[in-house]
């Protein structure tokens, strides 16, 4: 969903930071929305697919305010060490929740054959989180990239991981309205679950994310 981030020119460390924070406020602002929107209309219409998404914005709030305290703690070397290691075991055990909810909530879908019921603003919904997210990703990669942090690259996997389940999300709401496949959504989102736990696995042991432009 996301290409990778071009180099980032040498910039101030604080403008770094402040880039990062207000990066990460949107981000809070939108999963907050983001959640409140998918589950109401899923609860609605009868959609798994989509509760589960607001249940993945959730999770994306607890990894969202990690990363808050990793760049606010960045003003002291030994508080940002602290904070660097303690926000990515945090984002690694939000991955793994998120992993572990995706796995379950396709499974029953797949059980149960739920055929949820049309949802023209969980539709909306998709879409728009599909051309947000990644925006917002390839920005706070930028700013984790300068800043050297894995933490931070986290946040940004977990921001491109929403995305592509909204592109699944959407795949599959469009999928059941139009052709009646309401097993597409569950079935692409059992794909992602590999990805997501591995993600949380390497931030759980405390690995960076980031590549080789962190350290």
């Amino acid at each position: 969903m996301s290409a990778p981030a071009p180099a980032v020119a040498a910039a101030p460390r604080p403008a770094l930071v402040a880039r990062g924070l207000r990066l990460t406020y949107v981000t809070l602002g939108y999963n907050a929305v983001e959640a409140g929107v998918a589950i109401a209309a899923g609860v609605a219409a009868g959609s798994i697919a989509l509760v589960g998404f607001g249940a993945d914005s959730l999770i994306e709030l607890t990894a969202g305010t990690a990363a808050l305290w990793r760049l606010r703690s960045d003003h002291d070397a030994a508080r940002r060490a602290r904070a660097e290691r303690a926000s990515l075991r945090v984002i690694g055990a939000c991955f793994l929740a998120l992993a572990l909810y995706v796995a379950v909530d396709a499974a029953l879908a797949l059980a149960r054959r739920d055929e949820p019921a049309e949802s023209t603003l969980g539709i909306a919904l998709a879409a728009l989180s599909a051309a947000v997210m990644p925006l917002l990703a390839r920005a706070k990669r930028r700013v984790a990239v300068g800043m050297g942090s894995g933490a931070l690259a986290a946040d940004a996997t977990q921001t491109s991981l929403c995305g592509w389940l909204s592109v699944i999300l959407l795949a599959g709401l469009a999928l059941n309205a139009a052709l009646g496949w309401w097993w597409a959504d569950p079935v692409a989102a059992l794909g992602m679950v590999p990805i997501i736990a591995r993600e949380g696995v390497e931030g759980v042991r405390g690995r960076s994310a980031c590549g080789d432009g962190c350290h």
